[in-house]
């Protein structure tokens, strides 16, 4: 494991233990109110370290671990009866412009909610709908592996994924507990967040106002708190500049915004795979995007990891020029050099330079990440949970990439229930960096209205999220009102009936 991914990693496990530490002196001091200290032993008894447990009696441990006997649900006797959706804008690109969040109702009076992968269609889930009615939300596990050959990588897991995410908030309303006590506890309390340099700073340094940048930077870190950062110093970022790139003025819809309707061009930059576009930087481009990257670092410092993403669609011997040419800036990952599954062209940039690699927010199910893991093809994995498979499955991608010695960070861009459900499955599992939030989030005053929290803390504070210790599932309920602001012009109906996904119209077996 390379350095720079040690420190991290080695700096959220202080945290975590001064956090630990410090709640079990408040815990003992004799001024702490009788509130607070019940709400120190829930917590800790909220973790799965030993360390979390010290302090208590046998009798407050037996206590608090049976004090929420009480259900909303009659588990053994919950029926799934519908799925329905609703569409919301949270952006205006291709990916987050439009947001399907999914609710799966029961014979009782509980539901659940979920998310289709930002950018993804209603359709991958309610496909789902005639192979789930009827059965049991909290068999888990079981309707994730019938209804798991009907996902696939990048927003085709979207459906797969955001039904999983409703079936662990259903099975943790129906036994009243938060979703990370069903995934064997938690290990931390807050998960730290990483977000995006300001969007002042995403511009060519000839256009860069650096007084304005640095004012935005110094926002983002001390006023929003955010202790991780990440770029993208791609090649756009140059472009324009003689001399420095190769082929990007011959290429089809180089520099072009990133849009649905570039999927009907085949030929276009975005959608050719990295070793065909003959596109390659000059020694003046490196030079250039090293000034670039150089300008952004010194603004934010070297105290708080910067990563850095979106370089360019290049090939190896390009690759490893760049990661050459930014190494003096200690990034903390290099994301996507590659399409993931170009695994032998990654270990070859990831042995041939020292800054960390990652890849995988596109990738469905754990078994392509073992391949990345076992062959130590990135240093880094990143799943994003509402491709990956769900709240269980990223959780299993982190306990597996941590048995290979690598370090697991989560990619996310959605609403708040998705949020939630990488929240709860980032607190199960030991190997969990970071969690994305992109500026479409920090810098959206009306994203977190999006819901209620139904404990008593906010979703985020102070560059980390807020794991639920006081409210079942996954902490969540809409906020109606908020939520009818938003709904995309395109698809305006709010949980309307689907009873033209009631029927099963084809046989799906796989294998004979």
């Amino acid at each position: 494991m390379k350095s720079p991914i040690r420190l991290l990693a080695a700096a959220n496990q202080t945290q975590e233990k001064a956090a630990a530490t410090a709640a079990q002196a408040e815990l003992k001091h004799p001024a702490t109110s009788s509130s607070r200290r019940h709400f120190l032993k829930q917590t800790a008894l909220g973790g799965i370290a030993l360390t979390g447990l010290a302090g208590l009696s046998v009798e407050d441990t037996i206590a608090q671990t049976t004090s929420k006997v009480s259900r909303l649900g009659a588990p053994s006797n919950l029926k799934i009866t519908d799925v329905r959706y609703t569409t919301i804008s949270n952006g205006t690109g291709a990916t987050n412009a439009r947001n399907v969040i999914l609710r799966i109702d029961t014979n009782q009076d509980i539901y659940g909610l979920g998310e289709v992968r930002d950018g993804g269609d209603a359709r991958f889930a309610l496909f789902l709908k005639s192979r789930i009615v009827g059965l049991n939300p909290c068999n888990v596990e079981m309707i994730f592996k019938i209804i798991k050959q009907f996902g696939g990588h990048g927003r085709m897991g979207g459906g797969v994924s955001g039904v999983e995410m409703a079936l662990w908030d259903l099975a943790g309303k129906a036994f009243n507990v938060p979703v990370w006590a069903l995934l064997g506890g938690r290990y931390r309390e807050k998960v730290r967040l990483y977000s995006y340099i300001p969007n002042s700073g995403e511009v060519p340094l000839a256009e860069l106002d650096l007084a304005k940048f640095k004012a935005d930077v110094k926002h983002r870190m001390e006023a929003q708190g955010f202790t991780w950062l990440k770029m993208h110093p791609g090649i756009e970022k140059i472009s324009q500049i003689p001399g420095t790139t190769i082929n990007t003025k011959f290429i089809s819809g180089f520099n072009e915004r990133v849009s649905p309707s570039r999927s009907q061009n085949y030929f276009a930059y975005q959608n050719t795979r990295h070793a065909f576009t003959a596109v390659q930087l000059t020694a003046k481009g490196l030079e250039e995007l090293a000034k670039y990257v150089e300008v952004i670092r010194n603004a934010v410092g070297y105290d708080i990891p910067l990563s850095a993403d979106h370089q360019g669609h290049f090939d190896v011997n390009t690759c490893i020029k760049v990661g050459h040419a930014l190494e003096r800036f200690s990034l903390a990952s290099l994301e996507d050099f590659l399409p993931w599954d170009n695994t032998e062209q990654l270990k070859a940039v990831t042995d041939a330079i020292n800054t960390p690699t990652m890849t995988g927010e596109d990738i469905y199910l754990k078994e392509e990440f073992k391949k990345l893991c076992d062959t130590h093809a990135v240093d880094i994995v990143q799943p994003d949970l509402a491709t990956a498979g769900g709240i269980l499955e990223t959780k299993k991608i982190g306990d597996y990439a941590e048995e290979r010695d690598t370090a697991m960070v989560m990619h996310f861009a959605g609403t708040p229930v998705s949020f939630m459900a990488n929240v709860h499955s980032a607190a199960a599992t030991q190997n969990a960096l970071a969690l994305e939030v992109p500026n479409q989030i920090v810098d959206n005053p009306w994203w977190p209205k999006l819901v209620k929290m139904t404990g008593a803390q906010p979703i985020y504070a102070n560059g980390y999220a807020n794991v639920p210790d006081d409210a079942p599932g996954l902490g969540v309920e809409l906020n109606d009102e908020e939520m009818k602001r938003h709904l995309h012009p395109e698809d305006p109906g709010y949980f309307e009936p689907t009873p033209q996904w009631n029927e099963v119209r084809s046989y799906d077996r796989i294998w004979s």
